[in-house]
Parts: structure tokens; C-alpha cells; sequence
């Protein structure tokens, strides 16, 4: 479903909230990504929040987001996350952003992520999480048939760190931003807030490899 929307989906951070939502979103995650390398972004899609955070390396499935990744100057890789196509501990940390909802098994591409990062190495989620009214949005944009919103599901803060524990990652720092409602024309910027917040739209969640 990406490769169809593949532009419509990259240009929407160019619109006017998504501007500034993705501002907000890249503070509430730089704090989380360490400047050592390499990084990977799973589900890296158009590589935007990879180059924006430094980060090398892009694996998704859609050919149309990954020529958008490599353009920005990311070494990009087709493949899945469920099997991911590197050596264990190859990398300092692992980004997934705005992908959990989007796998088709989230505890294998958590598990998977856990494989490929050093050993105290990083796991970075940003989530929308089930509690948040962002969550509920978009389940109501996927039952009146959006074409990428009805594929999604979302978890809640207890499934997420469920699945993290059972990956052997653990040591949770959250980060969250967003407390404005969905579907507004425009945002004012906020700065994100240390720790879990239930009803902010963007959470940021770093875990460690033990």
C-alpha cells in the first residue's frame, strides 16, 4: 500500500501541520538517539526522520518510499522487519518510528530489533499509542476506508511493554508530545515532556538491550 502513496504520504510533512507536528516529533526523539553509529531505521519509509536524526542505515518493503530514503542520502535495504537481514549486534541502536502499528507481527520485529543491537545497545519506538485520542483518530479514518489508516493497529502502553520484556529489552524511558486533538488545520509547536503521558498523540519509548 505504500508504493501506491508513496508521494502523497512523503509530501504531507510538507503541508502545514505536518510541519510542525514532525518538529515536535524529531525533539521528542533526538534526545534518545546517541550520536554513535550505526543506526537503523526499520520501516524508514522516506527517510525523512533518518536524516533529519543521523542515522545510516533504512530497511523497509516499498521500493517507491526507499528510492525517497536514498535520495536523502540513507544506504537503504528492502526487506521486512520480521527478518531482518543483518548480523547480530551490528548496530549501536535500532529507530522505529510510527512502524509497530504496521507490521504484521510487532513481537517478531521487536524480538528481531533486540538481535541486531549490541549488547546495551538501543531499542527507539515513536508510537501512537492506544490510549491517546490520536490512536482512536486513525482507527476511524481505517473503518471509513483510508487506504493505509484501515491496514493499522494500535497498542497500548501495557502491550508495548509486554512485548519489550518478552524481546529481552527492558530500562523504559518515555518521552511525549502532542496533547493537542487531532485533525486541527494547524499546530502550535509544544516541547515534549519527560515521561508517559496518556493522552499525548507522540510517544517516544528508549529500551536497552540487557
Amino acid at each position: 500500500m505504500f508504493d501506491t502513496y508513496a508521494a502523497k504520504y512523503d509530501a504531507w510533512y510538507d503541508t502545514e501541520p505536518g510541519k510542525t507536528i514532525f518538529a515536535m516529533e524529531m525533539a521528542c526523539l533526538r534526545p534518545f538517539i546517541e550520536n554513535r553509529q550505526p543506526w537503523l531505521e526499520v520501516g524508514v519509509g522516506s527517510g525523512r526522520f533518518a536524516q533529519a536524526l543521523g542515522i545510516d542505515y533504512g530497511l523497509d518493503p516499498s521500493m517507491s518510499l526507499l528510492q525517497l530514503a536514498k535520495s536523502r542520502g540513507i544506504r537503504v535495504v528492502r526487506g521486512v522487519g520480521e527478518e531482518l537481514p543483518f548480523k547480530s549486534g551490528q548496530f549501536v541502536g535500532v529507530l522505529m518510528v510510527l512502524t509497530l502499528c504496521f507490521v504484521t507481527d510487532p513481537e517478531k520485529v521487536l524480538r528481531e530489533a533486540g538481535q541486531v543491537v549490541k549488547r546495551e545497545g538501543w531499542l527507539v519506538l515513536g508510537l501512537i499509542l492506544r490510549e491517546s485520542p490520536w490512536a482512536e483518530f486513525y482507527q476511524r479514518r481505517g473503518r471509513e476506508a483510508h487506504p493505509l489508516y484501515q491496514e493499522a493497529r494500535f497498542y497500548s502502553r501495557r502491550q508495548v511493554e509486554a512485548m519489550l520484556k518478552r524481546a529481552g529489552l527492558g530500562e523504559l524511558e518515555y518521552r511525549s508530545v502532542l496533547r493537542q486533538p487531532p485533525g486541527l488545520a494547524s499546530y502550535r509547536p509544544e516541547m515534549p515532556v519527560a515521561g508517559y503521558v496518556p493522552d499525548a498523540g507522540f510517544a517516544a519509548v528508549r529500551s536497552c538491550r540487557k
